[in-house]
């Protein structure tokens, strides 16, 4: 029997997605200079196995061969970014998103770069970072640059990635590259994110772009128990790593004063910078991978390992492990209903959501190499993208607007500091070859893609 798929509404924009680091390779080419996180993997003990993305995957060099593989599949969208670094270089070095734009194009598939994708020039990195108001500013000279070189082919643009993951992860903590360790300190570092979204989204517009968006990673967050200690902490941390990257944005503020305080900028200022970055999106990008389980912190209880970065003593909030009857090999809990739940909760929050499009959702699964057949199955995977889509269609059918899906990701990939170990691709990359093999859930979503209804 044919397999059930699950259907969308016409014009349902099926994608895949990528980053440049994780990718590119070719880290020194035409005059590339050093990314935060070429400094970051330098240094021993950062990445697992000491691993770096100064290869990655090659795809600077077997770009043909790789968009050939996403075509193929049928989706509508690629979801790219553009090495911060390399576009600094100029020249010979856009050449290259130059090929890709025109290679995507040829062959049918709309190209949807990211502006900021993690990879901050250490020169911007030298002068303060994004600690520093002006790092904005030069994330809007960056979409600049791109839009007047690109934009006559590329109408889709995303400001940036993840702001909350990247504050996190690299600010607050020590995770990821710049490794600050700054705890509550690193509020600016999210401000100036969110100020280098409004100003890149003025920039883009007035180069006459289709459509822009942004890319936030969000999640359920619930308490641990119905305890007033719990209850607080959960709303603590759901208020601190999903609604401060998205209020500002779809609300025009700061959901508290203790948040609008901590970015450190006075009020009438502040104010300004509000009105820039709540200005109107076309689409909103929802990256989605598992929920958050929050309690109140007990007194000498061990909560490292709950989640990929461990939360520091001292602060409101711990982490307990989620629910789940399964996980993927990176240890997160497969939780399809929690997608469902944070489109809601984003669509009553916010009454003026724009379209939504999944901007990322997929899972790790340590596959095995190519069989003597060719093949590598990896049913897991393919389960976990039918219950995620299924999802959205519940969502959907609930009245949110969701007009797109981009798998993370389409190939094997440099995880950050994971290294190589972790396998998100629907093609399989030979980690000593580079050799690419289409898996099982490639041709599931190709499949899935042909099986839609038509009008």
């Amino acid at each position: 029997m044919a397999p059930d798929f699950p259907q969308f509404p016409p014009g349902f924009r099926f994608g895949m997605a990528t980053s440049a680091y994780q990718i590119e390779g070719a880290w020194d080419a035409d005059g590339k200079g050093p990314s935060i996180w070429d400094t970051f993997t330098a240094r021993p003990g950062t990445v697992r196995h000491g691993e770096d993305g100064r290869v990655a995957i090659d795809h600077y060099h077997r770009y043909a061969e790789d968009v050939g593989h996403i075509a193929a599949a049928g989706v509508r969208d690629y979801r790219f970014s553009v090495s911060w670094p390399r576009a600094l270089a100029g020249g010979r070095a856009l050449d290259f998103y130059d090929r890709l734009v025109d290679a995507l194009l040829a062959a049918g598939v709309r190209p949807v770069p990211t502006l900021y994708h993690w990879d901050l020039p250490q020169e911007l990195e030298d002068r303060g970072g994004w600690l520093n108001r002006d790092t904005a500013h030069r994330l809007a000279d960056h979409a600049g640059v791109l839009a007047r070189r690109l934009g006559d082919r590329v109408r889709d643009w995303i400001t940036m990635n993840e702001m909350n993951v990247h504050t996190l992860y690299g600010y607050a903590l020590t995770d990821h590259a710049p490794a600050r360790g700054l705890g509550l300190a690193a509020l600016p570092a999210a401000h100036h994110q969110l100020l280098a979204h409004g100003l890149a989204v003025r920039v883009l517009r007035a180069h006459g772009a289709d459509a822009v968006g942004v890319a936030n990673q969000h999640f359920p967050v619930s308490a641990a128990s119905e305890d007033p200690a719990d209850l607080r902490a959960a709303e603590t941390f759901r208020t601190l790593t999903n609604w401060t990257f998205s209020d500002p944005i779809l609300l025009g503020g700061y959901p508290d004063e203790t948040i609008r305080a901590g970015v450190g900028v006075p009020d009438a200022r502040l104010d300004r910078d509000l009105e820039l970055i709540g200005a109107p999106l076309d689409f909103y990008g929802v990256n989605f991978y598992e929920p958050t389980t929050i309690e109140a912190p007990r007194a000498g209880k061990d909560y490292t390992g709950v989640l990929e970065v461990d939360i520091p003593d001292g602060m409101p909030f711990s982490p307990v492990p989620v629910k789940s009857d399964e996980r993927t090999d990176f240890g997160w809990a497969i939780v399809p209903g929690a997608l469902t739940e944070i489109l809601l909760a984003l669509r009553g929050r916010y009454p003026a959501l724009p379209p939504v499009i999944v901007t990322e959702n997929g899972a790790s699964f340590h596959d095995a190499p190519p069989g003597p057949d060719g093949r590598v199955p990896d049913p897991r995977r393919i389960s976990y993208l039918d219950a995620h889509l299924r999802a959205v269609a519940a969502a959907i059918d609930s009245g949110v607007r969701v007009d797109g899906f981009y798998v993370w990701s389409a190939f094997d990939n440099f995880e950050w500091a994971a290294g190589y170990d972790e396998r998100f691709g629907l093609v399989h990359v030979d980690r000593h070859t580079l050799s690419r093999t289409r898996k099982d859930s490639w041709h599931w979503y190709r499949d899935l893609i042909a099986a839609q209804r038509r009008p």
